[in-house]
């Protein structure tokens, strides 16, 4: 038997174990859930989380350059490798008040709106979580602000903990540069 003759059969059993293994599912009523990643962060000790496919990177917290008459929540700017990256606060984006920077705090560099790169201030970065669709609740109607409720996506509970999943590209639309004309 050639090189040829062995490829095609292995084909051949890959696609009837394929089948197989798809009839098992059929038969026995399974179907497949889906999961999705989350990057975990905290803000004053609550735990929120953010698509880990919208995450280029996380950083120990690095001295940023502010740039004068910047809108609210801006803090300034960062040199990532020679790129320019703006920087915002999580804790202006929810109302609340600063806090000290210390070895907990992070940058995470996000990319959002189809190539739009940011990074957020956060007090902390958990890790990154596989969920299921089903433990996905939907957002309480409690937020105080139309704009927070917006980008709340939904919540969930992970050893006993509330984690509120949050939609970066509503989160950061107001942060989005102009069209270059």
């Amino acid at each position: 038997m050639g090189l040829e003759d062995a490829a095609a059969q292995l084909q051949q059993i890959q696609a009837e174990l394929s089948a197989n293994v798809y009839d098992l599912h059929k038969k026995s009523g399974e179907s497949q859930e889906a999961y999705r990643k989350w990057a975990t962060f905290s803000i004053a000790e609550e735990l929120y989380a953010i698509d880990v496919m919208q995450v280029k990177e996380v950083l120990r917290y690095t001295d940023i350059t502010p740039v004068p008459g910047a809108r609210d929540g801006v803090l300034g700017i960062i040199n990532l490798r020679g790129s320019v990256v703006t920087v915002v606060s999580s804790r202006t984006l929810f109302c609340l008040e600063d806090r000290e920077i210390d070895h907990n705090t992070r940058i995470i560099v996000v990319e959002f709106d189809d190539q739009e790169v940011l990074g957020i201030l956060v007090d902390g970065v958990d890790e990154v979580i596989n969920l299921p669709e089903s433990e996905t609740d939907r957002a309480p109607g409690v937020l105080r602000e139309d704009s927070q409720r917006q980008f709340v996506q939904g919540v969930c509970y992970r050893e006993e903990h509330l984690i509120i999943l949050l939609d970066l590209d509503k989160m950061l639309a107001g942060f989005k540069l102009p069209p270059e004309e």
